[in-house]
């Protein structure tokens, strides 16, 4: 039973008015006697950001951009990358949610493990694009870095502190909304077709990655860092129901699976509650009788290529990940803004990666410079 005399957990979001943001608070609002919230930093929409100032009365607020729309209900007003940059090294906090999506999530949780602040992260591409530095500094910081993406929080409640004794990760995908559709039907595809997710409500950038598959390819590298797993022990599985989140395979043959309804909510909650398990925002139970089915299948990567380029920039390593990262990043948005097909993100992610040059231990600073080299060179592609 929660203690009441215990000290409300202090937590910060980064990127408080997104998907990940939105119900991260849904669940802190549900369990709002554990937490203070220190600080918000949403992006564009200041319209939501000033609705969850007024509810949550935090003591810091950022905006991507500076504007005079903000309300900050006696709140210090913060913007753009210094704003983030403070509230990551405010030592007040016991905890920062990085709940962006993309590239911006990667100095926000670096600012946190170097003001030694434990990270709830949301953000695939932190760990992409440099998770050996990142889970360096952290280990040597002491810093718990604590997944809030279904799989790899599904795997990491099935670990259990027992990582030594795992022979293998199985990380499923519900196939996305092209599952079951051909090739042309993919090249053909809609953004509004990409976008209507069978499974999940989530942003715009993580759903096109779902439709691709090249989320699950992301979440592989996340995996290989997150755990220290070799990616031969690293697999993928595809279950349209979505209720088996992942599972890990024990060197006996013993297999842990976490199953649940498909929510966001639950991973956040463990995630920002961690170690502790609260009653919290649980909606109702999972029905094995109402499930009725689990359906499993192998991934087709002639069909979906895109997690065979992740496994081999993975394998490669050094500068191999950001540049994969960024040029996939870099051709969603050129997809949202209709510029190029969905099949051409793949297309264009390879054409990109095959000419890249690998680093194989770039420091921090080289990353931010591949990244920035990537990111153009992508652009001209659309031009």
């Amino acid at each position: 039973m929660y203690n009441d005399y215990v000290m409300k957990r202090k937590i910060s979001i980064i990127g408080s008015t997104g998907s990940i943001g939105t119900q991260t608070l849904e669940v802190i609002e549900k369990l709002k006697d554990r937490f203070e919230i220190i600080a918000l930093a949403g992006g564009s929409n200041i319209e939501l950001l000033n609705k969850q100032i007024e509810k949550f009365r935090p003591k810091y607020v950022c905006s991507a951009v500076k504007t005079e729309n903000l309300v900050p209900q006696g709140a210090k007003v913060l913007f753009g990358d210094e704003g983030l940059e403070e509230i990551c090294s405010n030592t007040e906090n016991d905890l920062i949610v990085v709940a962006v999506s993309g590239k911006i999530g990667l100095k926000p949780t670096l600012k946190a493990i170097d003001n030694k602040i434990d990270v709830a992260l949301a953000n695939k591409e932190t760990l992409v694009m440099a998770g050996d530095i990142v889970m360096k500094r952290a280990k040597d910081a002491g810093v718990k870095i604590l997944p809030i993406d279904s799989e790899h929080s599904a795997i990491f409640q099935c670990i259990h502190g027992e990582l030594d004794k795992v022979d293998r990760l199985i990380i499923t995908a519900s196939g996305g909304p092209f599952l079951n559709k051909s090739i042309e039907d993919i090249k053909n595809a809609t953004v509004e077709q990409a976008l209507a997710h069978p499974r999940w409500n989530m942003g715009k950038k993580i759903t096109v990655d779902s439709a691709t598959l090249m989320n699950k390819g992301l979440e592989i590298i996340e995996a290989h860092h997150l755990f220290s797993m070799d990616y031969d022990n690293i697999n993928v599985v595809v279950h349209p129901q979505s209720y088996i989140h992942s599972a890990i395979e024990y060197k006996d043959g013993s297999i842990l699976a976490q199953i649940g309804l498909p929510s966001m909510h639950l991973p956040i909650q463990y995630a920002i509650c961690y170690p502790e398990r609260p009653e919290g925002i649980k909606s109702r139970s999972f029905s094995f009788v109402d499930a009725q089915k689990f359906e499993f299948m192998k991934p087709d990567f002639e069909k979906f290529p895109c997690p065979a380029l992740a496994y081999e920039a993975g394998r490669t390593g050094g500068s191999a990940t950001t540049c994969l990262n960024a040029a996939n990043e870099e051709a969603v948005y050129a997809f949202l803004d209709g510029k190029i097909t969905l099949y051409d993100i793949y297309t264009t992610v390879e054409k990109i990666y095959r000419k890249h040059d690998v680093v194989k231990n770039p420091n921090i600073d080289e990353i931010f410079e591949i990244d920035k080299e990537i990111r153009l060179k992508t652009k001209e592609l659309f031009n």
